[in-house]
C-alpha cells in the first residue's frame, strides 16, 4: 500500500475487496468482479434481480497457434426470468462484449437455479413536519416565482428536514 498524499491511508472498502477478488474470480470463473458488479446495468433491473453471471467457459485450444474462439457465458436464472433472459439473448450478448470492450462472448448457457435476493433496504419514511417547520420552509423559497420550481424546493426542503432527527 502506498501512502497518499495528506498521510491518509483510508481506502474504499470496495477497492480492497476488488482486488482480492478480481484474481479469484478471474482464475475460477473467469469472470471480472466489474462485469458482477456491472450485472444490473448490463441485463437490467427485472432481469438482474432473479439472476447473476456463474463463469465464462473458454473453448480450449489445441496449440497456441489455434484462432481466438468467443467465450460461452453461464448465467444462473430463476423461473420465469429464464424465459426472458432466452428472448434477450442476442442484446445481452452484444452488452456484455460492450462492457468487456471486445467479442468475449458469443452465447449464452442458462442454468435454473435458486439465486439469493439482493434485496436493498427500505429507506424510512421522513418524519412529519411542524408547522413551524412548514412555514420557515415557505418563507425560504417565497421568492421564487417559478411556482414548479418553489413547490420542487419545499419538497426537497421537507425531505431533508422531515429525515433529521428532533
Amino acid at each position: 500500500m502506498t501512502q497518499r498524499r495528506g498521510g491518509n491511508w483510508a481506502q474504499p472498502v470496495s477497492d480492497l475487496a476488488a482486488a482480492v477478488l478480481d484474481p479469484v474470480l478471474r482464475k475460477r470463473a473467469g469472470l471480472s468482479i466489474g462485469l458482477v458488479q456491472s450485472w444490473e446495468e448490463i441485463v437490467g433491473t427485472r432481469i438482474a434481480t432473479k439472476s447473476r453471471p456463474e463463469k465464462l467457459q473458454w473453448p480450449r485450444r489445441a496449440s497456441d497457434d489455434d484462432p481466438f474462439r468467443p467465450a460461452t457465458l453461464v448465467i444462473a436464472c430463476e423461473g420465469i426470468a429464464a424465459l426472458h433472459l432466452q428472448h434477450e439473448t442476442g442484446e445481452v450478448i452484444a452488452r456484455v462484449n460492450s462492457f468487456l470492450g471486445f467479442n468475449a462472448v458469443d452465447r449464452i448457457r442458462i442454468v435454473q437455479k435458486p439465486i439469493a435476493a439482493n434485496v436493498r433496504p427500505a429507506r424510512p419514511a421522513p418524519r412529519p413536519l411542524t408547522s413551524s417547520e412548514k412555514n420557515a420552509i415557505q418563507t425560504k423559497v417565497r421568492a421564487i416565482e417559478n411556482d414548479d420550481l418553489r413547490a420542487a424546493l419545499e419538497r426537497l426542503g421537507a425531505s431533508v428536514i422531515g429525515s433529521r432527527k428532533r
